[in-house]
């Protein structure tokens, strides 16, 4: 709770970096925050091109919205593994990048990688205002949905955030972290069902059977991705235009408290050397 109180103190200060976060980003460029929509625009067309007429990845219909469209269908998954990755990436180079600061003044350390979740929130929010009114226009009844979307996102952004943390403190103490992690990211969204359906493992796992003789498959370690049951979330809710699983609600609940909880530990636990090991 006290922890919890230093947070909220130093507010004013979180919304100052997260504001000059924001405009910072695309500072000088013509498009400005148009940047933020066209990037994962760009990444649309191409796995929507190479993914969806050239390989002929079919993801079923949306179920009851009757959605048939691979770009909307892939949208949905990539703009909250953007936040995810972009929530990360920034979070973590958060106290290197302010290591001036943090130095010379005291202040909640844990609002650095806060305000990069901020940040990667505000453009979360531009980029679903954008896909929601597309999602309308071809016939996805989405309105309905928003404040159960609303909550799915806070679970992401809590277990987004406390992978950050504990990357942020991991980086201070080994600068090589932030490029392997921008690695493993890379590995991390291929083995998510962004970019294909859920089916596509199911159908290789079963074609494989059971791992070396056992009855683990291939599917029973796939779903150890926590970023599978988020997507399957966001898709149910935006494309199918129905409740997702509990079940996996469940699991991304699950994932997000732990990790947050261990990343705000990690990080508390190491926020006092931080200007020394910096």
């Amino acid at each position: 709770m006290k922890y919890a109180k230093e947070v909220f103190q130093s507010r004013e200060l979180l919304a100052y970096l997260t504001l000059k976060e924001i405009k910072g980003r695309y500072k000088r460029t013509f498009l400005g925050q148009l940047w933020s929509l066209l990037n994962p625009l760009a990444a649309m067309l191409i796995y929507t091109f190479v993914f969806g007429f050239i390989l002929k990845l079919t993801p079923k219909p949306g179920d009851p919205s009757g959605l048939d469209i691979f770009a909307l269908w892939l949208l949905c998954g990539l703009i909250p593994w953007v936040f995810l990755a972009t929530t990360i990436s920034q979070g973590m180079q958060s106290l290197v990048l302010n290591a001036n600061l943090i130095q010379k003044v005291y202040f909640s350390r844990i609002v650095l990688p806060l305000s990069a979740a901020g940040a990667a929130g505000f453009t979360w929010l531009f980029e679903m205002f954008v896909l929601i009114i597309a999602l309308s226009i071809f016939g996805a009844f989405v309105l309905p949905w928003i404040p159960y979307l609303v909550f799915v996102m806070l679970l992401l952004a809590l277990f987004a955030i406390g992978l950050s943390l504990m990357l942020a403190v991991a980086n201070v103490v080994f600068r090589d972290t932030e490029h392997f992690v921008g690695i493993l990211l890379q590995i991390w969204m291929y083995l998510t069902p962004i970019i294909y359906p859920n089916e596509v493992v199911e159908a290789a796992s079963n074609g494989l059977g059971g791992i070396l003789g056992t009855n683990l498959t291939v599917l029973g370690f796939y779903q150890w991705n926590p970023m599978v049951h988020f997507v399957n979330v966001f898709r149910a809710l935006m494309y199918d235009n129905r409740w997702p699983d509990p079940n996996e609600l469940l699991i991304c609940a699950i994932w997000a408290l732990a990790i947050f909880i261990v990343g705000v530990l990690v990080f508390r636990r190491n926020e006092s050397k931080l200007a020394e090991m910096l």
